[in-house]
């Protein structure tokens, strides 16, 4: 790809390495220890994220399966969670875990059904109240797919595909890529990051090699360049997917458009937006080139975003853009007497 995008600019083509070897040799902060692991399924943690004592409304954040779930909570000053926490909510984010190799057959349908709604119930069981889903690019493709099979107080949907028709032109590069992976993926069982990942740069090749030329000039140790360094980590890290998962989302959502196309059954139940018997609200960005805005679900509530795929939660427009909208809803939700 670096040779493609650089092939008559050698000058761009030695920045962008310079700027990808300082990427590689810089120092890391210490790593944010996760919070603690409150309810369990299966080797998926919920974490905890509200202070001792609290009784504020249980918010399950359920983040994509790909990339880590720590997003949410990538540092100190760009913590959703941690935001929220501080605002009287109880943030509990899904930490989907490691597959194991017996797990290769697991499809994102038995995600939802044998491990996000057990722990639904166990929540809604302790809490003694529904919670609410707030669901994170395809989390909340997996979120909207609970809250029609169970009752749930409310559903936020963040940069969330449901219509994967609306990926275009994107659908055929991506099916190249699966066909070329899928026999190394079907022999592991799994689907490594490295796989998904070179699918994102070839969403916007130009932009990969620029912001690599770009961290050449960034002043070592600052502010700028850890924060960087962190997003990018988390960006190039996170486990693989059980095989069933990968090959669901290539071949069913994203070539067949499942949930789109109005097939997609959860416990014997559609999967459709027009179902949902909750409130619910979809934040939409306008320029996110992950999540194309024309394969949101496109609710009746909808929140356009001025801000990316990931700039929406830790970009420097995060509390505008998206922290403070989704504060403000949640508050509106009546709660049980």
């Amino acid at each position: 790809m670096l040779q493609s995008e650089t092939a008559e600019s050698p000058d761009r083509r030695a920045a962008a390495l310079a700027g990808l070897r300082a990427f590689q040799d810089a120092p890391r902060g210490r790593v944010r220890r996760p919070k603690p692991a409150r309810f369990r399924k299966g080797r998926v943690r919920v974490r905890d994220y509200g202070a001792k004592g609290a009784s504020g409304r249980p918010v399950i954040f359920v983040p994509s399966l790909i990339n880590p779930a720590h997003i949410l909570d990538l540092s100190a000053e760009a913590s959703l969670l941690g935001w929220l926490a501080a605002r009287g909510v109880r943030p509990l984010l899904v930490d989907w875990g490691t597959p194991a190799q017996h797990e290769r057959s697991m499809d994102l349908t038995r995600h939802v059904e044998m491990l996000l709604l057990p722990l639904i119930a166990r929540i809604t069981e302790h809490f003694g109240e529904p919670p609410v889903l707030a669901g994170y690019c395809l989390g909340g493709t997996l979120a909207l797919a609970a809250a029609c099979a169970v009752p749930v107080a409310g559903l936020a949907l963040i940069a969330t595909p449901w219509h994967f028709a609306g990926f275009g032109r994107a659908r055929g590069e991506i099916a190249a890529l699966w066909n070329a992976a899928k026999p190394a993926c079907e022999a592991m069982g799994l689907v490594p990051i490295e796989v998904l990942q070179s699918g994102f740069w070839r969403l916007d090749p130009g932009k990969t090699v620029a912001k690599y030329e770009a961290f050449a000039r960034i002043e070592p140790r600052s502010a700028k360049q850890m924060a960087f360094i962190a997003l990018e980590d988390w960006a190039n890290g996170g486990a693989p997917l059980p095989y069933g998962a990968g090959r669901q989302l290539m071949e069913e959502f994203i070539a067949a458009d499942l949930p789109g196309s109005g097939a997609w059954q959860i416990a014997g139940v559609t999967a459709d937006p027009a179902r949902l018997t909750c409130p619910a609200i979809d934040f939409v960005s306008r320029h996110d080139r992950i999540v194309p805005a024309a394969s949101a679900a496109d609710l009746a509530d909808r929140h356009d975003v001025a801000a990316g795929h990931v700039g929406m939660i830790v970009g420097s427009r995060r509390h505008a853009e998206l922290w403070e909208p989704l504060a403000d809803w949640l508050s509106t939700l009546p709660r049980p007497k």
